[in-house]
């Protein structure tokens, strides 16, 4: 008897062991949404090409995970998906992701993650890829340039940028291409930049975008989450207008919203989430930094806001697109 319990204790325990080695599902997938899916075109986009890349994957699995938006609970909620040991990889997007992951991966190393619209190199369990969104900013900025320019001859020439608040990304590449577009219009113009102070206060965006507004801004580019529907709500009010980014904008308002510049974030997710779960692991730890170039970036001119825009803003707009994926101007960068 005590030889059988013996047996029965030596097997239970090389199969704890063996399970313990074996780590989580390589196959299984967590989609860490740090906010809202539904509603921003970012997150719809991430849960879309990963939803696809395991539908294509025989055996693998898939949950989302919507973290909510208070960033200060977003740790908590990846530590406590990532320790469930049900997933092999998680999947996100969002330029602070990277750090969040380094740190529970000091636990939990045999995970792996792919985050978008990030970028963080040499860290063996983690891929990231950053757009560059220079080139989305220079686009939105040169087509609100050149409506400006247009509705207020002669008036010196303003634009508007109201942000949720400030971060590498904006400061780095939005910001800085935005104020490049509006320049290729006219040297002259300037930036009047607001701050809302979080991603979701949509009142506090109207109150800002009324000012200006008011005070003779033609075209805003909000870069605020939620909070730019109260840009859009104000600049409709008002007859002026809107340029967006990441897409989808049109759906807030076709005719106030007049160009999106985009990302193609579905794609992206799709094909680095495919490899992943295929079995190349050779991405992890680097960081890839994708363009207009590759199909990554681009501009939505199917709105009507954008269709009903003079012929001649539409003709130039379509040579800037062409010029800068010919790489005029030249927005590339190798590390961030």
């Amino acid at each position: 008897m005590n030889r059988f319990l013996a047996f029965v204790f030596t097997v239970l325990t090389l199969s704890s062991c063996a399970k313990e080695t074996a780590g989580p599902d390589p196959l299984s997938v967590a989609v860490f949404v740090p906010g809202v899916a539904s509603g921003s075109p970012t997150y719809e986009m991430l849960v879309a090409g990963a939803t696809k890349a395991v539908a294509e994957t025989e055996g693998a699995s898939i949950k989302i995970i919507e973290a909510g938006y208070d960033q200060a609970t977003w740790m908590d909620r990846l530590r406590d998906t990532v320790a469930s040991g049900e997933f092999g990889v998680v999947v996100s997007s969002n330029p602070s992701l990277p750090e969040l992951c380094a740190k529970v991966s000091r636990d939990y190393p045999a995970v792996r993650f792919i985050i978008a619209d990030a970028y963080l190199s040499g860290h063996p369990a983690i891929h990231t890829v950053l757009y560059n969104q220079k080139e989305q900013g220079y686009l939105v900025g040169y087509l609100a340039g050149l409506v400006t320019k247009e509705r207020s001859p002669g008036k010196p020439p303003v634009a508007g940028l109201i942000a949720a608040q400030r971060y590498p990304t904006l400061d780095k590449l939005i910001r800085p291409g935005f104020e490049a577009g509006l320049r290729a219009v006219d040297p002259d113009f300037r930036l009047e930049y607001r701050e809302i102070g979080n991603w979701y206060d949509s009142a506090k965006a109207a109150e800002l975008a009324a000012a200006l507004y008011g005070a003779g801004v033609e075209v805003i580019l909000p870069i605020a989450g939620s909070a730019g529907q109260g840009v859009v709500s104000v600049a409709d009010e008002r007859g002026a207008s809107v340029v967006w980014f990441d897409g989808a904008g049109y759906r807030m308002d076709p005719d106030t919203v007049i160009g999106c510049a985009t990302i193609a974030q579905d794609k992206l997710v799709y094909e680095r989430l495919k490899s992943a779960l295929g079995g190349d692991s050779s991405r992890y730890g680097t960081a890839d930094i994708v363009s207009i170039r590759g199909g990554y970036v681009g501009f939505d001119p199917d709105g009507p806001g954008y269709a009903n825009l003079p012929e001649s803003i539409r003709l130039a707009m379509t040579t800037a697109i062409g010029n800068l994926a010919a790489g005029t101007p030249d927005f590339s960068f190798d590390t961030f």
